[in-house]
């Protein structure tokens, strides 16, 4: 099942010709991709990072811009979990308008490390990967 969820432009996000300013989609990706974590694993991402010590670091983005996001505009994001690998995970995101254009879509990689040795990857948790499952494509 796609994770969806919508947040409204505000004007921080936008440039002088108040269309979203282009690395404001990744902070966007970002608090999407946070909430995501409640919905697939019942637990808000500061838990994940604090109590169960787990970071997930962005090792690989690929975007596409398709169509412009205004100030006052609803962003409807879907986030999807295209591959679980042994110590990383593919999300692909969509983002629409109000009005069910098409506007922004990404392909990113993160890698499941413990947050006491960021730079050292660990194993996917069993429990995550069934939380995470829920958002692979049918």
């Amino acid at each position: 099942m796609v994770f969806v969820s919508t947040r409204r432009v505000d004007f921080p996000m936008v440039d002088l010709a108040k269309i979203v300013y282009y690395p404001r989609f990744w902070d966007l990706a970002h608090r999407f991709y946070e909430e995501s974590w409640e919905f697939s694993c019942g637990m808000h991402y500061n838990e994940i990072l604090s109590e169960h010590q787990i970071a997930f670091p962005l090792v690989h983005s690929e975007a596409q811009f398709l169509h412009p996001i205004a100030y006052g505009d609803t962003v409807h994001c879907s986030i999807k979990v295209a591959k679980i690998g042994t110590t990383s995970v593919t999300w692909h995101y969509e983002f629409h308008n109000q009005e069910g254009i098409l506007c922004w879509t990404a392909d990113q990689v993160t890698v499941c490390t413990d947050m006491r040795q960021v730079n050292k990857k660990i194993p996917v948790p069993e429990w995550m990967r069934e939380g995470l499952a829920k958002m692979q494509s049918d």
